[in-house]
């Protein structure tokens, strides 16, 4: 057999579609020629897959060990079965296939994935330890790159939990040096979150000096702390999921005009409607939440009578790895937030 480089040959159930779509892939541990093997060290599991998982074992760490091992042990995957979501992981290459697309990679390098564990053949041995602070998870195990799958060399300059952490989200920022342009009005819905600063920080570069960011957070502490970074030019508390609210406050703070681009990335269900409301007609409403239904938001925006270009957050874009650690480089003010938060 002719090893597919999506991965396809690993599918055990349903056959016929790829490695994401699929219940159960083959996890062992021995690479085909066009797939690289990994020693795992941490998984950094999705926002909204960690936060489904804490809030469903009542943040009971061993509950959480025994509902991730079970996930893993089921599928041959992290991917979450409520949010169908992953995350990625940082280890280190133990071998590398001789048609692998990339033959700089060797043995003993450090790299992070960037390509979901919804689809990463995953073969756990325990697990160490769970950080609630980081949704970090570290392992034993190995790991199956595809030939397909991108990766990150980690960089000497960086902490690497900083660095995974960053490169999980690290679609957001990317897509939003596309999107914002000069003159803008920007919301973000979870400002506060690591993909939330960090889209206040692009849309803020990309907006200035005539536009304007706004960003939504749920308590007084994210208020306070969003406002100290200074990317914001209006901080407001609310819960996305009481849309009508959060509709009549955005339509004050931009006097009527709504956004011309809102920005998902907040880690709960039933905020499509926030997004969706808050954007004005011929706006953009990006979706980079996993925890966004296409349905909810297509349904919904014909609904309301609502003409908007809707996108669904793309985990990937040209160069968005590279793009997003520059941002570390750029802002000291970013740098320690993720060192305090992360590392």
């Amino acid at each position: 057999m002719t090893p597919c480089k999506y991965g396809t040959h690993r599918v055990i159930e349903p056959k016929g579609v790829l490695p994401q779509a699929a219940f159960m892939i083959d996890s062992t541990p021995i690479i085909y020629d066009n797939e690289v093997l990994i020693d795992v060290e941490i998984l950094n599991i999705d926002s909204a897959s960690f936060h489904q998982i804490r809030n469903a074992c009542q943040d009971d760490l061993i509950k959480m060990k025994h509902m991730i091992t079970e996930i893993i042990h089921a599928q041959g995957k992290m991917q979450n079965p409520v949010t169908k979501s992953g995350g990625m992981l940082i280890g280190t290459v133990k071998e590398v296939g001789p048609l692998f697309h990339d033959q700089t990679l060797k043995k003993g390098m450090k790299i992070a994935t960037l390509v979901s564990l919804s689809l990463t053949p995953l073969h756990l041995i325990d697990i160490l330890d769970i950080d609630l602070n980081t949704d970090q998870v570290r392992i034993l195990g190995q790991a199956i790159l595809f030939d397909s799958g991108l990766f990150s060399i980690l960089p000497p300059d960086l902490d690497e939990k900083l660095v995974l952490s960053a490169l999980d989200v690290a679609g957001a920022p990317a897509q939003v040096n596309k999107l914002a342009k000069t003159g803008d009005t920007v919301f973000i819905i979870g400002a506060a979150g690591k993909s939330g600063v960090l889209c206040c920080y692009q849309a803020q570069k990309m907006v200035k000096p005539t536009g304007t960011v706004i960003g939504l957070v749920y308590d007084q502490h994210q208020k306070e702390e969003l406002e100290s970074l200074g990317f914001c030019d209006q901080v407001i508390i609310g819960d996305a999921t009481d849309s009508i609210r959060i509709y009549e406050m955005i339509n004050q703070a931009t006097h009527g005009r709504l956004a011309d681009l809102s920005i998902n990335v907040v880690n709960v269900q039933n905020t499509e409607m926030t997004t969706i409301l808050a954007t004005k007609d011929h706006g953009i409403a990006y979706f980079f939440s996993m925890a966004t239904s296409f349905t909810k938001a297509a349904l919904g925006a014909e609904g309301v009578g609502k003409d908007l270009t809707m996108m669904i957050g793309n985990g990937y874009t040209e160069a968005h790895a590279q793009f997003t650690l520059n941002i570390f480089r750029e802002s000291i003010i970013l740098l320690e937030l993720f060192t305090r938060r992360y590392t």
